[in-house]
């Protein structure tokens, strides 16, 4: 593939909730990477306390990731445009959708991750892959197809769309920020979820897999191999559902001995599980927030 300056771009996106799962994802990144890449990393902060940060930048290697810090409100400055969705789902899924214009306008190309996962293997692996003219790449969800009736899109005959249409995870995400511009899609996948709102129960996945349905290139399964697997050679963990910093966590206990692996590697080293009562009230307080911004627009 063509010269990108020898850099890796990733962005992902951190509530203060999550910053010793992001510490990990980075800890983990870090200790697989084999190259002299640097990673310029793009942290979208969505309310992360000034301890959380500095732990975060202080868990890291600064000869490894060059961090820039952006605010939720510098990413989307009109959070009127965000569809207030029913899922429990934070606003902040949508960051995803805005990649393309707040990085460099010159690259080529840029990872998206999840804060929820872990990296088992040197990650130029991945950012090295041919696109092949595609405008992403991606992992299969768990779904599978969109007329799955565990995630999936429902009312995908009315879409035009047919049953066996495959269905991708929007944790990870390989762009080409060039032609998601050029095919203007985040206007596009946000006109989608705000007409499909009922049925948008995971809200920008759905609206990524309506608009480019048939048009994005599979990766390995292994590339975003969920809790709920027991792969056994996975490339990058994500922890879909219940994470491992709680108490209720009883998906494949391989996969959280490895996230705590790495989280010891970090500021966060003495952390212990926490209630399942946190991870509750976190999915109240994104209903509540969404039903407000509802109420005030």
């Amino acid at each position: 593939m063509e010269d990108m300056n020898n850099a890796i771009t990733i962005v992902t996106v951190c509530d203060n909730h999550y910053a010793l799962m992001l510490a990990a994802l980075l800890k983990s990144i870090e200790v697989n990477r084999v190259g002299k890449e640097q990673i310029d990393l793009y942290i979208v902060d969505d309310g992360l306390k000034a301890n959380s940060k500095n732990k975060i930048s202080e868990s890291v290697s600064g000869q490894v990731f060059n961090l820039t810090w952006l605010g939720l409100g510098d990413v989307i400055p009109d959070k009127s445009r965000l569809p207030l969705d029913n899922s429990t789902f934070p606003l902040n899924v949508y960051i995803r959708l805005f990649i393309p214009h707040f990085i460099p306008q010159s690259l080529e190309r840029v990872l998206y991750l999840d804060v929820d996962m872990i990296v088992e293997t040197d990650i130029a692996k991945l950012w090295e892959l041919d696109m092949r003219a595609k405008v992403i790449a991606g992992v299969v969800d768990r779904s599978g197809t969109v007329s799955s009736r565990w995630g999936g899109i429902t009312n995908y005959i009315e879409l035009g769309l047919q049953p066996e249409t495959k269905y991708f995870n929007s944790g990870l995400l390989l762009i080409d920020p060039i032609k998601w511009r050029e095919e203007d899609l985040t206007n596009r996948i946000l006109t989608c979820v705000n007409e499909n709102s009922r049925y948008a129960g995971f809200p920008d996945q759905y609206g990524l897999n309506v608009v480019l349905a048939n048009q994005w290139l599979e990766l390995d399964s292994r590339w975003n191999s969920y809790a709920t697997s027991n792969d056994t050679d996975p490339y990058v963990i994500h922890f879909i559902g219940v994470k491992p910093i709680y108490t209720s966590y009883d998906l494949n206990s391989n996969y959280r001995d490895r996230f705590f692996h790495y989280l010891r590697l970090t500021k966060w080293s003495g952390f212990k599980p926490i209630s399942n009562n946190f991870r509750l009230m976190k999915k109240l307080y994104n209903k509540l927030v969404k039903r407000w911004k509802g109420l005030t627009r």
